[in-house]
């Protein structure tokens, strides 16, 4: 006998809809003890919510559910992407406007690299862009030490190995020579971690400048450093298939009423 599927969405969802971490933070926080239901602390993300429960984080309830909301940030050097540093390091997060709502970021950019960094509040959008399915092309425009040549970058255009990971094929033009620096533009659709510097350091080349530059159908445009923009419900829409809940929905109109015909007998 099948089992019926309990009313309500998954506990992680409900969590990543409010803001308060990724799918996978969340059950990170659910195995800390950090998030209760209707005053009780649960202990597995295996579990259906609904409107009618009672869900805290660290004793305080969450907030209702935000619109999704996409933002583009120019990330700055010297800002780590993580909500806390162990080291005590600047953050991205605590760097940004205090008017901003809770968000995460999509991906990652490291403490000597900057440019375009999306951050949205919802762990759903998060997911989404970051599934290797997407495959959408991010751009950088990097600076490296050295004169290379067009042979040069040949073997990271069909894919290299540093330390036992295979990077995919890589699009590189070479720009232009600036005295001992050459300026390349480098299209990748995987990120992995440090990827461009690594394979760069497989040619020979050592990366002094890093900058993100579009992620997809984003870009940075005229951006500046810290600067903060968030992208229109509209380009949502046409970009990742979310249309916005119209926050009251307008009530039907009714089909116009015939007169009532007189039915009294007459005397």
């Amino acid at each position: 006998m099948t089992k019926e599927t309990p009313p309500g969405d998954r506990i992680a969802k409900v969590l990543a809809r409010a803001g308060v971490a990724s799918r996978r933070g969340a059950e990170t926080l659910i195995d800390e003890g950090r998030i209760a239901v209707n005053g009780k602390v649960i202990d597995s993300p295996a579990l259906n919510v609904t409107a009618a429960d009672t869900i805290t984080f660290d004793g305080k309830q969450i907030a209702e559910p935000e619109q999704p909301r996409l933002w583009l940030y120019n990330k700055p050097l010297g800002l780590v992407t993580t909500e806390k540093d162990e080291k005590g390091r600047d953050t991205v997060f605590g760097a940004l406007p205090a008017n901003m709502p809770r968000v995460v970021s999509v991906g990652r950019l490291d403490i000597n690299s900057e440019g375009l960094l999306l951050l949205t509040n919802d762990g759903a959008i998060k997911r989404q862009l970051e599934l290797p399915a997407t495959g959408w092309l991010r751009r950088y425009r990097v600076r490296v030490n050295g004169r290379p040549q067009d042979a040069t970058l040949e073997p990271l255009r069909k894919g290299v190995t540093s330390e036992g990971e295979h990077f995919q094929p890589m699009e590189i033009t070479l720009d232009r020579q600036q005295g001992a620096n050459a300026w390349l533009t480098v299209g990748l659709r995987e990120g992995k971690n440090r990827e461009i510097r690594r394979a760069m350091a497989e040619v020979g080349l050592k990366v002094n400048r890093l900058i993100r530059v579009s992620y997809g159908p984003f870009r940075l445009n005229e951006l500046k450093p810290g600067e903060v923009e968030e992208v229109k419900a509209r380009v949502l829409r046409d970009q990742l298939g979310i249309a916005p809940e119209d926050p009251k929905p307008r009530p039907k109109k009714r089909p116009p009423q015939k007169p009532r015909r007189n039915l009294r007998p007459k005397r």
